[in-house]
């Protein structure tokens, strides 16, 4: 199980030490740690699946996000649909573009790559096809590719494709994809402004 997260532990410590390296500052802040584009703090609430997304600008494009709801897990032993807590240490890698084409880049609107990890609840889960104890839990870790955008009134979708391991607690592991869609409002202050670039 190792072997198979080194990848993702790789990918999270080369990003944090190329940004460290080039020590990125917002204008006139002279911090490396300031944002540029990322929101400080983000808080949405999902509607399509009922449950909350909390994000947290980290570096100028990086931020980690979670996010509890209901989803399904999907792979090689079976389903399970209920609760699921989503966590993701995300990449914004097109917000200058986006700024050079006068697209709004507030409310994190752009698009990412992310290490993911969920974990679906036995407590709460709806229903299953997977053979196995009644109390059991599953874990996914891998990677997903997402697009986030935030209108003007608040209004907030994202929408993740990827795919990874699945490792059962009580049940068989596997691999399979992830697929996630939440469409909601965000409930904190955007910046007004169109973020620069230097």
């Amino acid at each position: 199980m190792i072997k198979k997260l080194l990848p993702l532990f790789t990918l999270c410590f080369v990003s944090i030490f190329y940004l460290h390296s080039q020590k990125i500052t917002e204008k006139n802040s002279g911090s490396p740690f300031a944002l540029i584009n990322l929101e400080r703090h983000q808080f949405n609430f999902n509607l399509l699946s009922p449950g909350f997304t909390y994000e947290i600008g980290l570096f100028k494009n990086q931020s980690a996000s979670s996010s509890v709801g209901f989803g399904m897990a999907t792979y090689e032993p079976g389903y399970a649909i209920g609760l699921v807590m989503n966590n993701r240490y995300r990449y914004y890698h097109n917000f200058n573009r986006r700024i050079r084409k006068a697209k709004n880049v507030s409310g994190n609107s752009g698009n990412y790559i992310a290490a993911a990890q969920a974990i679906f609840f036995s407590q709460l889960r709806l229903t299953t096809n997977i053979l196995g104890p009644d109390d059991f839990n599953v874990g996914f870790y891998g990677m997903v590719y997402g697009v986030q955008r935030t209108y003007t009134k608040g209004f907030n979708f994202n929408a993740e494709l990827g795919a990874g391991y699945y490792k059962g607690d009580g049940i068989d592991s596997g691999f399979g994809p992830m697929i996630n869609l939440t469409l909601g409002w965000v409930a904190t202050k955007r910046k007004s402004r169109k973020p620069s670039f230097e």
